[in-house]
């Protein structure tokens, strides 16, 4: 549904995530950031295009609910390899087993996209992914790699932009999405939504 022009834009980004402030933040546009009080899915055995599209829209809706006149953003990104969900590790030894299970091998990063706006009835939601490859890793490389980086707080227990060079063979598709919002696209949809970037 178009953007009521006649309508303040206020953007606001439903997320906590210092990554998807800094990439939301390339784009130039003035936002706030409201982070949803949500409890998100995470099932290691769901869809993983549909979980990211739930939780995106759930947060964005949660947002929108009590900012009726902005225009919100929701996203959420996963991991996903042999049929299952890496979501963000619970521990230092759930790191090291998913980063275990994706070394050497290719997988999908899955990113849902909700743009939410009550008072006008805008609903619109996209999802993206890419493909990342890791090389082939020891252990002792994969306690290396997270001694440097907090993979606490990252979906597979691992970050394309840190350290890269030590886990990383290769991807395909947008290297943003796989950091956690995908520039160029959220670009496209801000600007469908009726933003000037």
């Amino acid at each position: 549904m178009p953007l009521n022009m006649s309508l303040p834009v206020r953007l606001i980004l439903a997320s906590a995530s210092p990554r998807r402030l800094e990439l939301l933040g390339r784009l130039g546009v003035d936002f706030e950031v409201i982070p949803a009080e949500v409890t998100e899915f995470e099932d290691p055995t769901a869809d993983p295009k549909h979980m990211v599209s739930h939780n995106a829209a759930l947060k964005a809706e949660w947002v929108s609910a009590r900012h009726p006149d902005a225009l919100v953003l929701g996203a959420d990104t996963t991991v996903f390899i042999d049929g299952t969900v890496l979501n963000k590790p619970a521990n230092l030894a759930e790191s090291k087993r998913m980063i275990r299970k994706l070394s050497g091998r290719t997988h999908t990063v899955y990113t849902g996209i909700a743009m939410r706006r009550k008072s006008d009835s805008l609903t619109l939601n996209e999802g993206i992914s890419s493909e990342v490859t890791f090389k082939a890793l020891t252990d002792t490389q994969i306690d290396d790699y997270i001694l440097k980086v907090n993979t606490l707080d990252k979906a597979g227990a691992y970050s394309i932009q840190d350290h890269t060079d030590m886990i990383i063979a290769g991807y395909k598709g947008s290297f943003t999405n796989i950091m956690g919002l995908p520039v160029d696209e959220t670009k496209q949809i801000l600007t469908r939504c009726g933003l000037c970037i």
